[in-house]
């Protein structure tokens, strides 16, 4: 399975970006998608996941009702949007997938930089 994530760039604070997560190969084994951010000198942490099949959400404390989580109707793209974005959001969002047989898989990651 390959993921690449896209979508990342520079943004006011307060605005918005869409992040999107392709995945592509075996992907018909996919049960989980979660989006990742890391910040610069911090560990990489959950923002939100979502489950393949019925599309169920469940989100970080963190993310305080300012992102969305969703999936394409092909179920292999997972997109991510983020509004109100503040510059501690600054970070690189990773994609990663577990697959029936629990392997995970992760994309390269999109920088999302937000300016003050």
């Amino acid at each position: 399975v390959q993921l690449v994530e896209s979508g990342g760039g520079l943004v006011q604070a307060g605005g918005s970006l869409r992040l999107s997560c392709a995945a592509s190969g075996s992907t018909y084994s996919t049960i989980a998608m979660v989006w990742f951010r890391q910040a610069p000198g911090k560990q990489r942490e959950v923002v939100a996941g979502i489950i393949t099949d019925g599309g169920s959400t469940n989100y970080a404390d963190s993310v305080e009702g300012r992102s969305t989580i969703s999936r394409g109707n092909a179920k292999n793209t997972m997109y991510l949007k983020m509004s109100s974005l503040k510059p501690e959001k600054t970070a690189v969002y990773y994609c990663k997938t577990w697959d029936e047989k629990g392997y995970r898989y992760w994309g390269q990651g999109t920088q999302v930089t937000v300016s003050s």
